[in-house]
């Protein structure tokens, strides 16, 4: 999401002459665009602006003005001590309010030239309006693949989570919107589109006869812009995935079968303590569900290690839902206090040498499933979207259906082609492939999944 808003910000800027800079030291302007999701992204905030103070300094004794504007999830949590903590800041906007940069820009230019400082710029408002009816209406992007920003905010209230503190409620955009977004992308040469949301699959726009839809129609009506040839979408939530959405994941052949679905813990006490509004069983039957749709499908997953109160036989059973589902790749993190969230007051805190010890045994556990399901792979054939130039001659680097990344000498063959591509070598986190010209043989992958389907 903050490199979809960091886009954004960078396209609102333009008309005011402002283009990318090469370093902080050769800017006018500097735009730290912030997460607050764990503590350890919140410390670097500061530590990344004790850096620009210098900077900012060392330009200004050269007559050179240097804004510097912190924006995103910690401007909103922290926007009052940030002011105190780094008063050399210029400008600190919450992530709902970036549309207004320019204005702020322009203001804070206005101060700096009149020597006032302490017109310092604080917007961290959760406006009514809704900033996507002020960004600009035609994005220009370089690239195979993009962002697309389709739902923001949250109203689970996971009681590790910042979210909907920083983020507010959930607010989805109107179909239309998304649409015209979309095809701006694709005219531009973007292939593949990463629909985005804090809680995406919670997606409720309106379309144009005023009718709700959910994520599924959506994705129904995406896969119908020629040219498009993916679509992704992160990060969904368990109680989220309706009947509508199982569907096109059997049906919408651009709907890529590779599904990003935290669970965070196998414990049911863990989760009604967590606030997830689920249990271990009920997810592992909308997996089951799922993969009765599309039987090929692969997960990923989130996991927090430590959350209060967690004990051995809490975590024993996440081990065993991982065992159970067999992801493909997983985020897996010790449990990090958040403040203003319930769990920061928790009783009965996991001492962190225990948090370190459980979080070892999971990403072990973790790592040797995508290590198989990568070697799944080998001797077998996908169709690879080639996103950038590889290291050597002739080579690109592309995704399989899967999100993995596949090296494969490819002469001929541009960025942004797609091709059937035979797997030969497995490395850690990608694969290497060869052409079907070159006379290797081309198996279908899951021929028998589909026929028993």
């Amino acid at each position: 999401m903050n490199v979809y808003d960091s886009a954004r910000m960078a396209e609102i800027l333009a008309p005011l002459g402002y283009a990318p800079g090469d370093s902080p030291e050769d800017a006018d302007m500097v735009i730290l665009n912030t997460c607050h999701i764990r503590e350890k992204a919140s410390d670097k905030v500061y530590s990344e602006l004790g850096r620009l103070r210098k900077i900012k300094a060392a330009r200004a004794e050269e007559g050179q003005q240097t804004v510097i504007a912190v924006a995103g999830c910690v401007a909103q949590a922290e926007g009052e001590e940030m002011l105190r903590r780094a008063p050399y800041v210029d400008i600190v906007l919450g992530p709902q309010t970036y549309h207004r940069l320019p204005e702020m820009v322009a203001r804070a230019h206005r101060a700096s030239m009149a020597g006032d400082h302490a017109g310092v710029l604080l917007d961290t408002d959760f406006p009514i309006e809704s900033k996507f009816d002020h960004l600009p209406p035609k994005r220009t992007e370089s690239g195979v693949s993009a962002f697309l920003s389709i739902q923001e905010g949250c109203d689970k209230f996971c009681t590790f989570c910042v979210v909907p503190y920083t983020r507010g409620a959930e607010f989805s955009r109107p179909v239309a919107q998304i649409v015209a977004e979309a095809e701006s992308l694709v005219a531009g040469g973007v292939r593949e589109l990463t629909l985005l949301g804090q809680n995406v699959n919670a997606y409720h726009g309106l379309d144009a006869a005023g009718d709700e839809i959910g994520l599924g129609a959506l994705a129904r009506q995406l896969a119908g812009i020629d040219g498009l040839a993916r679509i992704r979408y992160t990060t969904s939530h368990p109680r989220d995935v309706d009947d509508g959405l199982i569907a096109a994941h059997g049906e919408v052949e651009a709907l890529m079968p590779y599904l990003h679905l935290p669970v965070q813990s196998g414990s049911d006490r863990i989760l009604e303590a967590m606030n997830r509004g689920h249990d271990a069983e009920s997810y592992l039957r909308t997996i089951d569900r799922l993969r009765a749709a599309r039987p090929d499908l692969a997960f990923s997953c989130d996991f927090i290690v430590g959350f209060p109160g967690e004990t051995d036989a809490d975590f024993e059973a996440t081990l065993d839902l991982i065992r159970t589902v067999e992801y493909a790749q997983a985020y897996s993190f010790k449990y990090s206090s958040r403040p203003g969230t319930p769990a920061a007051g928790m009783a009965r805190q996991v001492p962190e040498d225990v948090k370190d010890e459980r979080l070892a045994r999971l990403q072990a556990l973790l790592g040797e499933q995508m290590t198989a399901f990568n070697e799944a792979s080998r001797g077998t054939s996908c169709e690879v979207l080639f996103e950038r130039a590889g290291r050597h001659e002739g080579q690109l680097v592309g995704r399989s259906p899967y999100n993995q990344a596949v090296h494969v000498t490819a002469p001929g063959y541009a960025v942004g082609d797609m091709a059937t591509v035979f797997i030969e070598t497995c490395k850690t986190h990608s694969l290497g492939g060869v052409l079907p010209e070159d006379g290797r043989p081309v198996p279908d992958r899951h021929a028998e999944e589909r026929l028993s389907a």
